[in-house]
């Protein structure tokens, strides 16, 4: 379930390295690489200093991407690794000019890698500066915004992360580690109680969390064993009537978790959170955030 989930922990040390070799590669074109253009340019004994700044407003995230992107370039091209001094911490709330982190170290290193770095910090930024729009706006509620699986191919890792950042909550990482029931699950297994079965015969140590659209619906869930259900598309009168009588139920049958989604916003976030939901899913959050335009500015 997601409160169980470990919401603070890093970037996994393996995917990072991975997907940055990845980048550098695209622009290299492979191991050791080239950039002619660097290369041609700048004697590969010169030396910079810089910064990495933000060039609006935003919450910073992926902060670990700069230490991994610019040792990676430093071992293929043999060169020492720049020296980094951060500046501020992923889930900080950063002004306009704020430095992210200074830099000074070979050139060529510093330039081979500035563009990997900004593309993946920006990125993971604009979901981090998303996601606390959301959660300043549920603030006091009760009720917290959770991520879902619409993100970027390849980049799961690094966006789920800058969602936790931000102050939301990751739900499942992928379609192993828990089981949700929608519609399409419903009508190939006959019925709700069906499907709840089947996946409590073949994966019985999965969480089960099911997709409801009315309230016949979510208590033939919640009589079939389901412990958390999400709200799909309900008005709002509807979903607070539905919490009513699930929360009426609680004594006999334990807690039973409650996420509303489908049709949510900012503007109604509060609405929504007042119906007695404990979750929000907001696919918005990985699949539409714009990124957080940052630089490196070179003296």
């Amino acid at each position: 379930m997601p409160e169980d989930l470990p919401q603070d922990r890093p970037l996994r040390a393996s995917w990072l390295a991975s997907a940055i070799g990845e980048a550098l590669d695209e622009d290299l074109g492979g191991e050791p690489g080239r950039d002619v253009t660097t290369q041609a340019t700048i004697p590969a004994s010169a030396t910079v200093t810089g910064e990495i700044v933000m060039r609006e407003d935003g919450v910073i995230a992926g902060i670990p991407v700069i230490g991994e992107a610019l040792g990676q370039v430093a071992e293929r091209l043999s060169l020492p690794m720049p020296v980094i001094e951060l500046r501020a911490s992923d889930g900080d709330r950063l002004a306009a000019g704020a430095h992210v982190a200074d830099l000074s170290g070979p050139g060529h290193v510093v330039l081979i890698a500035e563009r990997t770095i900004l593309n993946f910090v920006s990125r993971a930024s604009g979901v981090a500066t998303h996601t606390r729009r959301w959660a300043d706006a549920l603030e006091g509620t009760g009720a917290r915004v959770l991520d879902t699986r619409k993100t970027t191919p390849g980049l799961r890792e690094l966006e789920k992360y800058a969602v936790r950042a931000g102050g939301g909550v990751n739900k499942r990482f992928g379609l192993h580690d828990c089981a949700m029931v929608k519609d399409n699950h419903i009508l190939a297994a006959g019925s709700v109680t069906a499907a709840i079965e089947a996946i409590a015969q073949r994966f019985p140590s999965v969480p089960v969390q099911v997709e409801v659209e009315r309230e016949a619906q979510a208590l033939e869930a919640i009589d079939a064993g389901a412990r958390f259900l999400m709200l799909d598309n309900m008005g709002l009168e509807e979903m607070r009537a539905v919490v009513q009588t699930i929360r009426a139920l609680e004594p006999q049958v334990g807690r039973v978790q409650l996420e509303a989604t489908g049709g949510l916003t900012l503007d109604n976030a509060r609405e929504v959170a007042a119906t007695g939901v404990d979750f929000m899913s907001v696919g918005a959050l990985t699949h539409s955030s714009p990124i957080i335009d940052l630089a490196l500015d070179l003296h």
